[in-house]
């Protein structure tokens, strides 16, 4: 790894009311001063679901933490009659500095392809946002052996049309499908090869500086007893975290892998 700072994001999904989303970040911030955590050796960033956002900037802003947050979804529009729609406007005013799209639950319950995925992640970066592109391959995918073509055509179609400018201010997550919530984990060789590809298909498209510095997270059962294993990939940046991050232990362990 280059000098891309390392990322460990915790997705928490549709859990946790605002109650209990306070406590989590105030526990995760105590895990973490216990630990000393260094910031500039691993940024930590999470993603409570919508109603649970204003709890966690109240606690971030008022104790000056280090943590980052952001949310799980967003529209592509600005405003108006879309019922049930968040826009990148509300969420910057609630200080979040990344979003999350592409997500394999939006896509496969949502119906979300990859050109949405991409207007998406277009929307979030002009609101001065960093977008966190998800993608991955479903088991038949992976057991036919295109797993790489599939991930990273995924990442084309969501691009396509963006300058290397642009693409450089993203975070990219490769979260195998089979994996997530399973128990199942890609082993690191999995991770990097698919991660590593990522990474090529950048290089190919954009050039050497949009690759070098364009982080690439690993998602997929990403826990404490693998994430110092994932992490000495030469091409995975970091995690993207499901059930371990709504443990502050076991997640503030996970951003603390360096030490």
């Amino acid at each position: 790894m280059t000098n891309r700072t390392p990322l460990m994001a915790g997705n928490w999904k549709m859990n946790l009311d605002h109650l209990e989303a306070n406590h989590l970040i105030q526990g995760l911030a105590v895990e973490l001063k216990e630990d000393d955590h260094d910031y500039s050796k691993c940024e930590v960033v999470v993603f409570p679901p919508f109603t649970s956002i204003r709890s966690v900037q109240t606690v971030v802003e008022a104790d000056e933490l280090g943590i980052k947050y952001g949310a799980q979804d967003v529209s592509t529009h600005d405003n108006g009659a879309y019922t049930g729609e968040i826009s990148t406007d509300m969420l910057t005013k609630l200080g979040c500095t990344y979003v999350l799209m592409g997500h394999s639950e939006r896509r496969e319950y949502h119906g979300e392809s990859d050109e949405y995925v991409g207007a998406k992640a277009r929307k979030v970066l002009d609101a001065g946002m960093t977008p966190l592109l998800c993608c991955g391959e479903a088991l038949e995918v992976r057991k036919a052996g295109t797993h790489v073509e599939f991930v990273v055509g995924q990442i084309r179609a969501a691009l396509k049309g963006w300058s290397g400018e642009d693409v450089a201010k993203i975070v990219i997550a490769y979260e195998p499908i089979w994996a997530i919530g399973t128990g199942e984990t890609a082993t690191s060789e999995d991770a990097q090869e698919v991660c590593g590809a990522i990474r090529a298909a950048l290089r190919e498209d954009y050039g050497d500086e949009v690759a070098d510095v364009v982080r690439v997270l690993y998602g997929g059962s990403a826990k404490p007893g693998n994430i110092k294993e994932l992490m000495a990939q030469p091409d995975i940046d970091g995690a993207l975290v499901g059930g371990a991050s709504l443990k502050a232990d076991s997640f503030g362990e996970m951003a603390n892998f360096y030490a």
